[in-house]
């Protein structure tokens, strides 16, 4: 199985992904860690990406597609894999069509996490993530067992600096202009699936669940 997750900041998107990998034992591969990982371990990919953030550049198109195309040829990604973070923008998408053909797959399903902007703006607000391990929290829906320390590693739990109001608002509108096309670009294809992303955490993977069984 070949999936796709999408949706607005703060949709919830990391959660559903953790949960549909444990779940179906098929890797979630996010741009983001990508970058990080490729970056540590000063790949020739990573070292080119590093050079456009250092500088506060976007990484080109070219540079993402290419760590997307060596990721999916790895062995735990042949029986299937769930893409979070891209593609992001209908030149992407189409990159990645390309990529699919050359390994003769295709996607088989896009899910669409929906959820209106002010639940998003407190969403992403009160998110705390671990400095160790990535996890993420919710000072109201996802409390960790102890204060400010990781469930999984016992890592300190921070806010990002960009995970504030002001900044969360310029974020919805780069996604809604770059990003938001694309879900046209995948209905058309009789791809995307919509979703309810404003309920419970164990609830929307349910009925994301169900969906995919029926697959």
């Amino acid at each position: 199985m070949r999936l796709l997750i999408m949706g607005p900041p703060g949709a919830g998107k990391g959660s559903q992904a953790e949960l549909i990998k444990k779940h179906f034992s098929f890797p979630h591969i996010s741009t983001g860690d990508m970058f990080r990982e490729a970056i540590a371990k000063k790949t020739p990919t990573g070292l080119l990406a590093k050079s456009y953030i250092d500088k506060g550049e976007l990484v080109p198109d070219e540079v993402t597609i290419e760590l997307v195309r060596g990721r999916l040829q790895e062995p735990d990604a042949e029986q299937g894999f769930l893409l979070d973070g891209f593609p992001r923008t209908i030149i992407q998408a189409d990159m990645l069509e390309e990529i699919l053909k050359e390994n003769q797959i295709r996607i088989d399903l896009v899910i669409n996490l929906v959820v209106e902007d002010e639940v998003l703006i407190k969403r992403i607000s009160g998110r705390r993530i671990c400095k160790s391990c990535g996890a993420t929290y919710h000072v109201e829906t996802k409390k960790p067992k102890v204060i400010d320390r990781c469930d999984e590693c016992q890592g300190e739990l921070f806010q990002r600096a960009d995970d504030n109001e002001e900044t969360v608002k310029n974020r919805l509108d780069v996604y809604y202009r770059q990003t938001e096309p694309l879900l046209s670009y995948y209905r058309k294809k009789g791809l995307l699936k919509n979703i309810d992303g404003e309920g419970s955490i164990e609830a929307i993977f349910a009925e994301i669940k169900a969906i995919l069984g029926g697959i």
